[in-house]
């Protein structure tokens, strides 16, 4: 593959995580003043709206899923909706760069379950690896001690998650295209918010509120185009280390916009997790096979996992670069 396309690809995907982030501090903002529900259902909402523009610009109704793959289609979505409930709660309680760090890992968890529940062959260097990130999270969290906080153990059950919907989606078939299931996505977690929503009341909305929101799925929408297109691009060893930029962006977006000063301990514990990520990315490329750890998202609304098989993903989206 050309390096030029590795750039690009690193790039994009840098990219991608700039708008994730910066669709987590508008929710975050959004929070301020509406009730998390209600703020969640614009957002998706709005997101419906962007991907079904998407959708028919790509022809995705050209897809004709089978049973298993509207199954695997309704445990994925219902995975999101509770990785998102659970994420969207801490993100609204945690400084913004805490509840993002703690995220970070999925793919040593996905590389866990992986070789647990299929077989898939990890060796003591990883199996140390993952130990090793397991310590930056302990770190992060500090359990037993005066900075201990429950919530911070809710971005560790969004990555329980997140981990089912990334082994759930294994089971689509090679021609699901990717718009299809972030649609069934927003519309699961724009049905869901409006079920819960009267629950917490609907607080008048503002125009700028509307504004924040939909900013948010711009966002996010953008971020989910851009992110589909680098691991179109590039290699996937290249490109996927370049997902932890999140981190950097939500460091800066908290602190210019909420005032939050990650600690050493937060600061410690992430370069720890990221480190142990890399290296697990390293060794899996190494050994010859598909990196499943690249192939992780720690996000809720993440593209499919497939995306960076070249086969596979041109019966996805048709996104130029």
């Amino acid at each position: 593959m050309p390096q030029t396309d590795n750039t690009r690809g690193a790039a994009l995907m840098a990219v991608s995580m700039g708008f994730f982030a910066v669709n987590d501090a508008l929710l975050k903002i959004a929070f301020e003043s509406l009730p998390l529900t209600q703020a969640v259902l614009i957002r998706s909402g709005l997101g419906t709206i962007f991907i079904l523009g998407l959708c028919w610009h790509t022809g995705f109704d050209r897809f004709h899923p089978t049973a298993r793959d509207m199954m695997a289609l309704a445990t994925r979505s219902l995975c999101e909706v509770a990785a998102t409930a659970t994420f969207m709660v801490a993100l609204s309680q945690m400084p913004l760069a805490d509840a993002v760090a703690l995220t970070q890992v999925a793919p040593l968890v996905l590389t866990m379950a992986a070789a647990l529940l299929f077989g898939e062959p990890v060796r003591w260097r990883r199996w140390t690896a993952i130990g090793v990130g397991f310590l930056g999270v302990l770190i992060m969290i500090r359990p037993g001690g005066e900075g201990f906080d429950a919530l911070s153990l809710l971005p560790l059950v969004t990555v329980v998650f997140v981990v089912v919907r990334d082994l759930v989606t294994r089971l689509l078939s090679p021609s699901t295209p990717a718009v299809f299931a972030s649609l069934a996505t927003l519309v699961t977690i724009t049905v869901s918010s409006a079920i819960v929503m009267p629950f917490q009341g609907w607080h008048h909305a503002s125009a700028v509120d509307f504004a924040v929101g939909a900013g948010a799925a711009l966002a996010v929408t953008l971020g989910y185009l851009i992110n589909v297109t680098a691991l179109r691009l590039g290699e996937i060893s290249v490109v996927s280390p370049f997902r932890y930029t999140v981190l950097v962006y939500s460091f800066v977006l908290g602190f210019v916009i909420f005032g939050d000063v990650p600690d050493v301990m937060t600061l410690v514990g992430a370069t720890i997790v990221v480190g142990a990520g890399l290296y697990t990315l390293w060794r899996e490329q190494r050994v010859g096979r598909k990196p499943v750890a690249a192939s992780a998202s720690p996000r809720p609304f993440a593209p499919l996992e497939g995306e960076a098989n070249a086969e596979r993903a041109e019966t996805r989206v048709k996104v130029e670069p």
